[in-house]
């Protein structure tokens, strides 16, 4: 189990992939190197599994960590969340086992999500509308948040204009609008009980984002993707004052490295007495490690 007094941070928002690399046949291998190109990412395969907790144990980062099921959209061959959680167990000190599902494969995917959670040690759930195709709010995805929101684990979704296919021919098919966060607003209504995470400075929808975090309890919004040197100057005063206790520090590893956003953290404008809250504080609430 993690020790969650020592480590100096929590990262809400890492990517898992598999041990065995990317599928050349499928397209995989163009988008992640295109998305390197984008990030500027100093590798030429994502990391691993193994890999990344290395890194994390290195830095003394907790990291949520999940995949993204977006083979039916996309054709990209699913990473298994079953075989996601085995090899987080391995790193059970470090790492916080998310997994994903297709909202598409309806009473199917709500079963998945039961077990994982139920006997898999799986603490939350990743969506990606522009990737996986759907509309957040669209009624065929309620059966697996129903069973997320008897689960009470978290649902994180993507927000706003992605990397993914970015530069690529047609955006490599990816569809920006499934990721206002807008969509969420209905979420929160339907399931107030239900953890939901608005991933990303969620442009060019930042105020939408805020507007709905502002008004649902339930609501919250991680800083991953981008640098915090980048971020609009209202998401930094809605930090520092209305949603302070919803804010949660996010990488996007392993686009972004942990302590590269951690260094322009340092030299954002956010007060002293905000940065635990972001860091550490608010996610061991929406954990439920602390009240």
């Amino acid at each position: 189990m993690i020790d969650f007094d020592k480590v100096r941070a929590i990262d809400f928002h890492t990517h898992a992939e598999e041990s065995c690399g990317c599928h050349a046949d499928d397209g995989y291998d163009e988008l992640q190197s295109t998305m390197a190109q984008y990030f500027n990412a100093p590798w030429a395969h994502p990391p691993t599994i193994d890999q990344t907790a290395a890194h994390y144990r290195e830095k003394n980062i907790a990291a949520v960590i999940f995949p993204v099921d977006a083979e039916r959209e996309t054709g990209y061959r699913r990473y298994n969340n079953y075989e996601v959680a085995d090899a987080c167990a391995k790193h059970s000190d470090i790492l916080i086992p998310f997994a994903s599902i297709d909202p598409a494969k309806g009473k199917l995917g709500a079963r998945e999500a039961r077990d994982l959670v139920a006997n898999h040690g799986i603490r939350g759930f990743k969506f990606h509308p522009t990737m996986q195709g759907f509309y957040p709010n669209d009624r065929m995805a309620y059966p697996l948040y129903e069973a997320i929101a008897e689960a009470g684990v978290p649902a994180l979704f993507h927000t706003g204009q992605t990397g993914v296919g970015s530069g690529m021919r047609g955006g490599n098919g990816m569809r920006l609008k499934y990721s206002n966060p807008m969509y969420m607003d209905d979420l929160a209504v339907d399931f107030p009980d239900m953890p939901i995470i608005l991933a990303h400075p969620s442009f060019p929808w930042q105020e939408e984002a805020l507007s709905v975090a502002t008004h649902k309890p339930n609501v919250y919004i991680d800083l991953s993707g981008w640098s915090p040197k980048y971020f609009p100057k209202i998401l930094v005063q809605y930090a520092n004052t209305l949603l302070k206790k919803k804010m949660l520090f996010g990488s996007d590893w392993p686009m972004i490295a942990p302590e590269k956003w951690l260094d322009a953290f340092d030299k954002a404008e956010f007060r002293d007495e905000v940065r635990p809250l972001i860091l550490k504080e608010n996610a061991l609430r929406l954990l439920g490690v602390t009240g």
